[in-house]
């Protein structure tokens, strides 16, 4: 995958990621609805690939806004994710060489590689997550289930204690997947199944296109490794 592609590609996403984003604010009032207007028509610009080097100023410009208006990110991790790829994307248009682009790129990669793998050990020095409690209380107390049998689930102790691992295990193998493209496809199929997983069962549906923008910079990372090393 060129750097080229991979950009491209990443802002596509992305755009889907802050349109959406944008579109919870139209239900605001005064500075937010003024704001998300605006956001929504830059989104689609990007999406469109639309003078992406100004449309991406712009976005980090209202992002900046709306920092300082909600006093941190607005959504927390997935409006955090949001930022930083918008970040490297616009580094890539704006960076002085060849090299600075893919400097900008690949800090993106190894971000969401170090996401994946602090989310991993959080868990892993978490007893509750260890055991499966964790889960079992985000399906008993959450308000996010779309259904009340989901709730259910809480009973199910072996369950939630192989799922709890296997996402424990998951984030903390997931820097060992840049080792090899298929493995790289295999984690990249196991976090996005994890993430829509979230968005159906808990309602963090801001997360998936956050996190899925990311993607094919760090596949287009893996495949320029080898020449790194």
């Amino acid at each position: 995958m060129t750097l080229e592609f991979a950009v491209r590609i990443a802002e596509i996403l992305l755009g889907i990621a802050l349109l959406q984003q944008s579109l919870e604010f139209l239900r605001g009032i005064g500075f937010e609805k003024r704001i998300a207007i605006f956001r929504v028509l830059l989104s689609v610009l990007l999406i469109a690939g639309v003078y992406p080097v100004w449309v991406e100023s712009l976005l980090l410009v209202t992002s900046i806004l709306l920092i300082r208006r909600f006093l941190g990110p607005y959504n927390g991790g997935s409006d955090t994710m949001s930022i930083l790829l918008l970040l490297c994307l616009w580094g890539s248009h704006v960076a002085p060489s060849r090299l600075w682009q893919e400097v900008a790129l690949g800090y993106g990669a190894l971000q969401l590689t170090l996401s994946y793998f602090q989310a991993g050990w959080v868990k892993l020095i978490n007893k509750e997550w260890r055991s499966g409690k964790a889960l079992a209380e985000v399906f008993s107390f959450s308000a996010y289930p779309v259904s009340e049998s989901l709730r259910a689930l809480r009973k199910r102790n072996q369950l939630l204690f192989v799922a709890s691992w296997c996402v424990i295990i998951g984030e903390l193998l997931f820097p060992l997947a840049l080792l090899n493209i298929t493995a790289l496809m295999v984690a990249l199929l196991f976090t996005a199944c994890f993430h829509l997983a979230n968005a159906i069962l808990f309602g963090l549906n801001r997360f998936f296109w956050s996190w899925l923008a990311a993607y094919p910079i760090i596949i287009w990372f893996q495949e320029r490794l080898p020449d790194l090393l």
